[in-house]
């Protein structure tokens, strides 16, 4: 019979072990010094649930898998975008030349870091909702005539989902080239025989880096979070919207989807192209896209008569520069009157929340709206407790009411904006695969402007006072869940 000396002795046998077992998992891969610590803190005071958790978020990417982003294939990308800039320059002048000139430090900078290219004279639609949005997509991809390329974290079997996978079926059965890219923990319910129909029709439609089933490979780090659409080589789409019914607003928990999305038209597109192409050749390697041989099919010539400038950048685990983070950093140091923000998830890292810090102490007037709901519970009590810090130090924080905020978009002094996938959080700093544009053009920004002016009228500001109302057990809630933001 085992005695409660026995038990005791167990028990701290079983302690013991599971120190040693999480001191030796956490350092044996290099890590950030805050997120080696959240993991020591979860697999210590978590037995046994810890390493379930860490399974599924700690785990790094597989080397064998980064090698596929083979640097000869980024250089051969780069040098058919170089020749392609050479060969379509405008040299007329536009407004939008004088912003890019002014922010040139900041071009060099995505040039130096991710080979990104300032695009010149595209011309960009935004929309702020999904009908818009997805109405005018299903027209683009009915009158395509040659290539389709769709990239999305989620691709969810539901109406809207079943209404595109048709219409992209039908466009391969006309001989159009069809490949789609999704992401098989976003698009979490949707298998490979969702795509059946598209594939049988002489389609192409992979998980991102082949990862088919959320059991077989169930990380929740390291997604494909990008979302881009290229047609024709001609047309491209880039911004926070995913497929599915929840972004038409079709889910009660949710309620209205506000969100910001792009439709490029311009040089800017062979950018979208160049990186959905690299995305694909590490994805599946038995159908690689040959785009030196087939340059002329995905990167056309166009007469671009646009007036806005763009570089498109992309950032993930297969580089440490985290290219859109510095680069959010940059706009915030660069904002000598306003730099206003929207970001459903607010969990920066240091740097990133000194840059926010510094401006707001300058006399920049921040503003920075997330949602007033969560769709993650910890992410969202992390998120309150840095809006309430940083309205402690003059940030003004929205709170929008109408329905869910989805936009990850970043504005300064009518002069540079950014609009994309990445959130304002360590997972997009880190670990996910992200694209964004960053766009130099007082027009655009005027506009961008204008809708998050919009945006506030149906916003709440959180003033100082508020905050300090806040219980103390949901103030006890945000802090735990900030020492847990390195790993969110």
């Amino acid at each position: 019979m085992i005695t409660l000396i026995d038990w005791s002795l167990i028990w701290e046998f079983i302690i013991f072990l599971n120190t040693s077992l999480a001191i030796i998992t956490v350092f044996r891969q290099p890590r950030d010094i805050a997120a080696t610590w959240a993991w020591l803190l979860v697999l210590t005071f978590l037995p046994v649930l810890g390493f379930l958790v860490y399974a599924f978020v700690g785990r790094k990417l597989p080397k064998k898998r980064l090698f596929r982003f083979q640097k000869q294939d980024l250089l051969k990308m780069d040098n058919i975008l170089s020749k392609l800039n050479r060969k379509y320059a405008d040299p007329k002048k536009i407004k939008a030349d004088e912003v890019a000139y002014q922010a040139r430090d900041m071009v060099r900078l995505f040039k130096n870091t991710d080979m990104a290219y300032l695009e010149r004279r595209n011309k960009v639609h935004i929309y702020k909702d999904g009908y818009g949005l997805f109405t005018q997509m299903i027209n683009d991809i009915k009158h395509a005539k040659k290539s389709i390329n769709v990239e999305f974290y989620t691709f969810y079997n539901d109406k809207i989902g079943q209404q595109i996978l048709k219409l992209l079926t039908m466009k391969a059965r006309e001989g159009v080239l069809v490949h789609v890219i999704y992401d098989s923990w976003g698009s979490m319910g949707t298998t490979r025989r969702f795509f059946k129909p598209l594939i049988n029709a002489g389609g192409y439609a992979e998980p991102f880096l082949h990862t088919h089933s959320v059991i077989t490979d169930f990380r929740i780090n390291f997604r494909n979070h990008r979302k881009i659409v290229v047609i024709d080589g001609q047309t491209g789409y880039v911004g926070g919207f995913n497929i599915g019914d929840q972004y038409l607003g079709r889910k009660k928990k949710f309620g209205h989807w506000r969100d910001t999305h792009l439709r490029v038209v311009g040089s800017a597109v062979y950018s979208l192209q160049s990186q959905f192409i690299l995305d694909w050749n590490v994805t599946d390697i038995k159908n690689k896209i040959d785009e030196e041989r087939d340059h002329e099919f995905y990167f056309p010539p166009f007469k671009s008569e646009g007036t806005t400038n763009m570089q498109i950048v992309s950032s993930g685990p297969d580089s440490d520069l985290e290219q859109i983070k510095i680069g959010y950093i940059k706009m915030i140091q660069s904002a000598k009157n306003y730099c206003w923000i929207q970001t459903p998830y607010l969990i920066p890292d240091d740097s990133t929340l000194d840059a926010i810090r510094i401006a707001a102490m300058s006399g920049v007037d921040v503003r920075i709206m997330v949602p007033n709901k969560p769709d993650h519970l910890f992410v969202y009590r992390a998120t309150q407790y840095y809006a309430k810090r940083l309205a402690n130090e003059g940030v003004k924080i929205y709170y929008y009411q109408n329905g869910f905020m989805h936009a990850k978009t970043a504005v300064i002094d009518d002069k540079i904006a950014s609009v994309g996938s990445a959130n304002f959080d360590f997972r997009s700093f880190k670990l996910n695969f992200e694209i964004n544009a960053f766009l130099y053009d007082t027009e655009f920004s005027s506009r961008l402007k204008a809708i998050y002016l919009k945006d506030i009228k149906d916003s709440e500001l959180q003033t100082v006072e508020m905050f300090k109302r806040q219980s103390f057990w949901l103030t006890f809630k945000q802090i735990f869940s900030r020492l847990l933001s390195p790993i969110l």
